[in-house]
């Protein structure tokens, strides 16, 4: 759980800003997803291999 405390003269909307950042840069909404239903040991291999085919073409296209 994050807390995130105001900052002196910060509006509410830099506030809710910050916190939104945190929480995406701690990937929370990704483990709620995944936790969300059971995925059998079969589909999570195949997200994983799936996942590594994505990020082999897009190093690829970094380098190109």
């Amino acid at each position: 759980m994050f807390v995130v405390k105001k900052k002196k003269g910060e509006s509410e909307d830099r506030l809710i800003a910050r916190f939104r950042k945190k929480v995406l840069n701690e990937g929370i909404l990704l483990e709620l997803r995944d936790r969300e239903r059971y995925k059998k040991p079969a589909e999570r291999r195949k997200e994983k291999k799936y996942r590594i085919k994505y990020l082999i073409e897009l190093e690829k296209k970094r380098n190109y």
